[in-house]
């Protein structure tokens, strides 16, 4: 059978019902789509993959509030292989007043360090595709050899470990006095300024870049909190 013959399933979360995205889905060959409530990512497809979809004004937004990082997090630990679709165009960027260098701190932070791939799309209808396309090119590997399963660290400590890399200023030594102090990765997005400075060795700067980027108060740390994350 070609792979482009193959069958598709895809669950929609309920949220994007009226995007215009399950309409275009819908209207592929071979391809269900399934509307239900999902804890975790916009699309689930095939089991394989899930598509977390942001438009760009919607994620610079997460960046100032750090939403964005606290998803990513969730995002690196699902079992499935997880995506960043970004919508829209750059004149969104300009227009959001935020620095340059904060949004490439941002991405740096997802693709790199947590290892969440990033795409573009223009609108609903280029999604859909990009979500196909990439679908039908996964099928295109035996499932055993795709890339993200020979680099991703094994073992549940080790996966703690890689995940809190992921945030700013966490390299491999702090991510192990983090972990260590309190022995999950939810405990330590949890964790109060207070809590966080009794850690010998984590420093000020860093405790304030973790708060920065896990809490949901936009005002944290005044109008400096991107020059945070850049130290």
């Amino acid at each position: 059978m070609k792979i482009r013959s193959a069958s598709i399933d895809i669950i929609a979360d309920h949220r994007e019902k009226n995007s215009g995205v399950s309409e275009a889905l819908c209207t592929q060959e071979n391809v269900t789509v399934e509307i239900r409530s999902l804890q975790l990512g916009d699309y689930r497809v095939d089991n394989l993959l899930l598509f977390e979809r942001k438009t760009l004004p919607d994620f610079i937004t997460s960046i100032k509030d750090g939403r964005i990082f606290r998803q990513g997090v969730q995002l690196a630990s699902s079992s499935l292989r997880s995506v960043l679709i970004l919508e829209g165009t750059s004149e969104s960027i300009a227009k959001s007043g935020m620095r340059r260098e904060a949004i490439q701190g941002a991405l740096i932070t997802l693709s790199l360090c947590l290892g969440i791939p990033v795409l573009r799309s223009a609108n609903p209808e280029e999604r859909a595709r990009l979500i196909l396309y990439a679908a039908r090119q996964v099928k295109s590997f035996a499932v055993d050899s795709l890339p993200r399963r020979s680099i991703r660290p094994k073992g549940k400590r080790a996966v703690q470990l890689h995940i809190l890399q992921g945030l700013p200023g966490v390299g491999p030594k702090r991510a192990q006095l983090l972990l260590s102090a309190f022995g999950s990765v939810e405990a330590v997005l949890a964790a109060s300024v207070e809590d966080l400075n009794k850690i010998e060795g984590v420093g000020k700067i860093t405790v304030q870049n973790i708060r920065w980027a896990v809490s949901e108060s936009e005002n944290l740390y005044g109008e400096n909190r991107e020059s945070i994350f850049l130290v």
